[in-house]
């Protein structure tokens, strides 16, 4: 195989070819039928001249002659037989290095071009059971969000969210059927506590009264809660008290926790406030999310998974899976398997987020026949998703071990992590608006010299650059790692960032309007006026032909990887190139047809990967910066 990450289908099939002929030549000049394991490929040194290199050593013996010459004797066999494919060869050793003709790149070219779903694949790269993949994709349910109905969506959301359409986007472009779930935290003592410092100190407040999103009005009484009771702490500590005794007796969490109960136990009075609030928090979320260009194929909610969870754990329990304490609680003894014990249900019956998670598991099995389930939730909940894996293992359903915990890093800020109680967060809408401020801002002279735009447009401009800075920024960091959010870092036009690939994608829309406009002549049209042989390739033209030829690779890694990183890695190496490319060579000025249409060609085929692979991380490319 080439020895190189970034081999796509038609390096595949010029390996193929080269395997062949190199196979042929073998035969003929020395009478042996070479195994596929003695053709050994790699790609070319920097230093040397060529693409392919073949590795000659396991043909020295036979041949009797020095590698050098067994070198020189397979490349012009190769040459003369290879129907143009290789336009020439040097031997370094026994080292043979092929240049490949460039004819066999606008090929390529045109192949791309005539693609109209390049980078897509129809199946998943993965062991298909029963040659399940021969009839029908395999699904795979990518669970991101997982928002709670106490507070507004802030910068660690962000990062969840992008990461995970991302990677449903990148695994639809890997052949997989992908469904996209969010699991709402609707329930628990989060919320309750927002509702009681709603219903203490509100006055009756509503979005529509205060003029604030839902979700944003209901995050300011998590806070108040917050505040007041660690007052509440403070007077009962200064009473004597020991601490930790003050925060569960503190009156406020006495009542946050009846209120919990009363919940449970379907409290008319409660449910109807819980519903009342949750549908302010629903519709902040929607507004959100739509925004963000985020979306979701099935919701669930806790409030009707955490049900199904407690049957399951009853049902463990019965069975000796789980054990009762005296206090009444319901424990998982998981010692054996290197872990501690994990609480399923507190003394007074109430469940916990591993309840609700068991349940959740059960139903979309249920709903959906699944082949792979992929929670992409932040790394300090790598422990959680180990019990939980174990916990469904032990309870029978066989989909338990292969669950996947996509565990990315956190996002942090210049001055420290958030901390949503103290209201110390950065909100997803706050930062959005910032964004497409800055990006306003910073384009505004660019903007103005577009000739007949209106306000609107500009907004709309603003509206793509902001937000595809802020997803760029996030998802070009490989995402098991924590990053340093830099908003001002991410809005530049030059360097690895979304705005520069976004303006090289522009620049070539208006390069490609000016050509229909000049002479009718655009990439796509001068298709037919492209010839296969005769060209003599730039050096600048045949290493951005290379970079597109890498697209499908680099989509395949990205899905394997579970990394977005990957596509921001690919998607700017490429807007290095074409900027390279146009810097030095004409486009529109090129007084040679042939050339003319092959650059137009290049440049339209360079735009069309670029706006796909922006796509795979959910960012919009603007026609004109």
């Amino acid at each position: 195989m080439v020895n190189d990450q970034m081999v796509n289908d038609f390096m595949n099939s010029l390996e193929q070819q080269i395997t062949s002929l190199a196979k042929s030549a073998v035969k003929a000049l020395y009478g042996v039928e070479a195994e596929d394991s003695q053709i050994q490929l790699q790609k070319t040194r920097p230093e040397f001249e060529g693409n392919i290199t073949l590795v000659v050593f396991p043909f020295v013996k036979t041949a009797r002659k020095a590698p050098q010459q067994v070198a020189a004797e397979i490349g012009e066999k190769m040459m003369a037989d290879g129907s143009g494919l290789i336009a020439k060869y040097n031997a370094v050793q026994g080292f043979l290095n092929l240049t490949i003709s460039d004819s066999f790149w606008v090929e390529q070219l045109k192949a791309i071009n005539a693609d109209e779903h390049y980078g897509r694949f129809k199946h998943p790269n993965v062991k298909c059971p029963n040659g399940k993949c021969e009839n029908d994709q395999m699904l795979m349910m990518v669970e991101y969000s997982s928002p709670n109905t106490n507070k507004p969506l802030h910068l660690g959301h962000v990062r969840n969210n992008l990461l995970g359409y991302s990677i449903a986007q990148i695994q639809e472009a890997n052949g997989w059927k992908v469904v996209k779930t969010n699991i709402v935290n609707d329930r628990g003592i989060h919320i309750c506590k927002s509702m009681l410092a709603w219903l203490k100190f509100g006055n009756g407040e509503t979005p529509e009264s205060s003029g604030k999103k839902g979700d944003h009005l209901i995050g300011d009484y998590y806070v108040r809660f917050d505040k007041e009771y660690k007052k509440q702490i403070a007077e009962l500590t200064a009473g004597g008290m020991d601490e930790e005794t003050a925060k569960r007796e503190a009156p406020l969490m006495q009542e946050a926790q009846e209120m919990l109960r009363k919940w449970e136990a379907n409290d008319p009075e409660v449910r109807a406030l819980w519903a009342k609030m949750n549908e302010w928090v629903y519709a902040g979320f929607d507004e959100t999310y739509r925004r963000m260009g985020v979306s979701f194929d099935k919701i669930y909610y806790e409030s009707n998974t955490y049900l199904e969870g407690k049957s399951e754990v009853e049902k463990g329990l019965a069975s000796g899976a789980f054990y009762r304490r005296e206090d009444g609680s319901v424990w998982a003894d998981l010692t054996k398997d290197g872990l501690d014990e994990k609480l399923l249900l507190r003394s007074d019956g109430t469940s916990v987020y591993m309840t609700q998670d068991i349940g959740t598991a059960k139903l979309r099995f249920q709903d959906y026949p699944i082949d792979k389930m992929v929670y992409v939730v932040g790394n300090e909940q790598e422990y959680h998703f180990k019990v939980l894996s174990i916990l469904l293992d032990r309870l029978g359903f066989p989909f338990g071990k292969e669950l996947v915990h996509f565990s990315y890093g956190m996002v942090e800020l210049p001055n420290g992590k958030m901390k949503s109680r103290e209201g110390t967060v950065v909100d997803a809408d706050d930062l959005m608006d910032k964004m497409e401020e800055d990006a306003r801002e910073i384009s505004k002279d660019k903007v103005n010299t577009l000739q007949g735009i209106t306000e609107a447009e500009a907004n709309e401009i603003a509206r793509k650059v902001g937000l595809g800075a802020l997803k760029y920024f996030i998802l070009k960091v490989d995402p098991r790692k924590n990053m340093l959010f830099n908003p001002a870092e991410s809005i530049d036009f030059n360097g690895n960032t979304g705005p520069f690939i976004q303006y090289t994608y522009a620049r070539i829309r208006s390069v490609l309007r000016k050509s229909v406009s000049d002479s009718g002549l655009s990439g796509e049209a001068g298709l037919s006026s492209v010839s296969d042989s005769g060209l003599s390739l730039d050096p600048k033209e045949l290493a951005l032909i290379q970079r597109l030829t890498e697209y499908p690779s680099a989509v395949r890694m990205a899905g394997e990887e579970f990394s977005p990183a990957v596509i921001c890695n690919y998607a700017y190496a490429l807007a290095c190139d074409f900027n390279s490319f146009y810097h030095d060579l004409s486009i529109l000025n090129e007084p040679d047809g042939q050339k003319k249409a092959l650059r137009l060609l290049l440049a339209a085929n360079v735009a069309k990967v670029l706006r796909s692979a922006m796509a795979l991380l959910g960012i919009e490319m603007p026609e004109r910066m």
